[in-house]
């Protein structure tokens, strides 16, 4: 991982004192899409993608936003998500060390772009087996090691 990755999955927080100091977070979380894909088509599998990890794992959710005028925001991730983008090989690659070693995995297919709901998107993937996939995209939350193997090969989103 570069130095960009490691100063992106920094956070400040207040100690004693009222200084703010740099917290790297223990975990990570990434998403991983292939370099084929459209801009749009980039930009909707991952906001799909981390919807799954948000509301699978709330531990990775921080607290509710407020402005200073009182008006409520819902709350976002607690930290940074790191985006990467690699070839097809890279992705499946990516996928398949994600799923041996058990972390939370979502994950995007092609097929995903001609359905219309939910259920229609779940059917799509339950239609195939793990190794025949044709993955546009994963998202992996997990301790910051692990994460950095399973993503080995892909790079930094530009």
């Amino acid at each position: 991982m570069s130095n960009e990755t490691k100063n992106e999955n920094t956070e400040q927080v207040e100690v004693d004192g009222g200084a703010d100091v740099p917290v790297r977070f223990d975990t990570r979380i990434a998403v991983l899409l292939r370099d084929d894909l459209e801009t749009w088509q980039r930009l909707n599998v991952t906001a799909f993608l981390v919807s799954g990890l948000g509301t699978a794992l709330p531990e990775v959710v921080g607290e509710p936003y407020q402005d200073a005028d009182g008006n409520p925001y819902l709350p976002m991730f607690r930290q940074p998500v790191l985006v990467f983008e690699g070839g097809k090989e890279a992705v499946t690659a990516a996928h398949e060390r994600a799923v041996r070693r058990g972390l939370p995995t979502a994950v995007f297919t092609s097929e995903l772009f001609g359905t219309g709901h939910d259920r229609a998107n779940r059917a799509a993937v339950a239609a195939v087996a793990k190794d025949r996939l044709d993955l546009v995209g994963i998202a992996v939350h997990g301790p910051r090691n692990s994460v950095d193997k399973v993503l080995k090969g892909a790079r930094m989103h530009r």
